[in-house]
Order: structure tokens, then sequence, then C-alpha cells
């Protein structure tokens, strides 16, 4: 099994808190699968003597049932699992409790909590994935800006694209400027299109908040028609960004 830098092997991991799970999507790029172990060892470092393991649903392994397993096999009885996700769609709704379940029901007895997603939790924005998404347009467009889009992979359920609604809402008001949603797929409108629509209105400074937990197609896409459309800055993703480390633990916390 490979995961990431911060995982413990063996009997010896059984004392201490309950292991940490982080469940990511998975993608052919091999970026994201580094910036989901570069989170995995920033969330162990912001709360020294945690074990955390990185683990995805798709092209990369291993697996959270993989880990959740070994992690019973090693003695542990209690384990935490959180969604790398930004919207409580189909991944959290169905892939990772049958990931679970698949852990939970074969083997030795382990418990495991499931926290909520990353993006909006019962309505409510953390302060955390605000201070994130501040933090990276900061890295890309210090200067002022009288628009911003916020950028998200596209999702066709509509209480997820709903959440993120409020995140594009909390963000404008943050920045005292209009903030508009884009997909870079399963819904409209495109990127560069919110970005037009911004300029027609009379923006002439449009920044691009990139709602993304790592790089990949889908940002790198984004990235291209919003400076095709005329946008001044894209941020990055958020990958190991302090504040998605603290909204991490956060969440571990919550659900304990």
């Amino acid at each position: 099994m490979t995961a990431s830098s911060t995982t413990p092997t063996g009997p010896v991991a059984a004392g201490g808190a309950d292991p940490v799970v982080l469940v990511a999507h998975g993608s052919r790029d091999p970026r994201a699968a580094e910036a989901t172990r570069a989170l995995a060892r920033a969330v162990s470092a912001a709360r020294p003597g945690l074990a955390v393991w990185a683990s995805w649903l798709d092209h990369t392994e291993p697996g959270p049932t993989e880990v959740l397993s070994t992690l019973a096999e090693a003695g542990h009885r209690r384990a935490v699992v959180v969604p790398l996700l930004l919207t409580a769609a189909y991944h959290h709704r169905v892939d990772i409790p049958a990931a679970v379940a698949a852990a939970t029901t074969a083997g030795p007895t382990l418990t495991v909590r499931l926290t909520d997603v990353l993006g909006p939790a019962d309505g409510t924005v953390a302060p955390a994935l605000l201070a994130g998404l501040r933090r990276r347009l900061g890295e890309v467009a210090p200067g002022r800006f009288d628009a911003l889009v916020l950028a998200a992979a596209g999702t066709r359920d509509a209480r997820a694209r709903g959440s993120v609604g409020r995140v594009a809402d909390a963000l404008g008001v943050e920045f005292g400027v209009p903030c508009r949603v884009s997909y870079a797929s399963a819904a409209p409108p495109g990127t560069g299109v919110a970005v037009a629509r911004l300029r027609a209105a009379g923006a002439r400074r449009v920044a691009v908040a990139a709602y993304f937990l790592a790089p990949g197609l889908f940002h790198d896409a984004v990235t291209e028609s919003a400076r095709a459309a005329g946008a001044v800055a894209v941020a990055a993703p958020l990958t190991d960004a302090p504040e998605l480390a603290e909204l991490v633990l956060h969440r571990v916390d919550l659900a304990a």
C-alpha cells in the first residue's frame, strides 16, 4: 500500500488518537494525488501525533476500504473518515459510505465516524474555507478587483450547486464585490462566460477564485477560459493551504 508520508504502520499505531483517513475523489493527473498527500502532511503537522492516511476513490491507490481494513488489522477499533469533497453530492452519499461498509463488514471490528464534506455543512460556510480561498486569491491578485468568479468543478446535483452558490455569496460579501459561480463541467455557465458577463456589466478587473482542492484538467480548463475572457487573475487550488488543514481538523473534532 502507498499512503501519505505521515502514515504509521504496524501494531504500534493502535495507540493514541483515532487515525484519520482522508478520502479524495482521485484523478488521472498525478498532481492531484500529490496535492492530497501534501494536505495529509499538513494536517499531521498541524496536530503532532495524529496519524493521517490519504486514500482515493478512483485512479490512485490505496482506496479507503483498503486503508480502513489495514487499520483494523493493526489493532485500531475506531477511525475518522474525512471526505475531501467540496459538495455533498453522489460521492459523499453513495461511494464513501459503500467503501466504509465494505471495510466494517469484514475482518476485525472497526467503528468509523464519517465527517461532513469540506464545503458548507448545514448551510454554513466555514470561516476556514473562506480564509483559504482568500489566501489563494491574495497570492495572484494582491491588488483590487471589482468582481469575482468562483469556479467549481460542476455537478448535476441542484442541492450541491446551491452550496457552491452560498460560498460565492459569502466570498462576495468578504470582498465587497459581486461574485458569480461558474463550472468546469456538468452545469452552466462556464468560467469564461461568467467572466465575460461581469465585464459586459461594467466590471474591469475580474478575478477568479478556484473552488478546487487539487490541480488537474478542470482547473487548467478554467484558467485558460478565464484568461481568454479577460480575467486579471486565476487563483490556484486550495491544496495544502493551512486553512484547509484547519478545516479538516475542525471536521474531525466535530465528528468526535
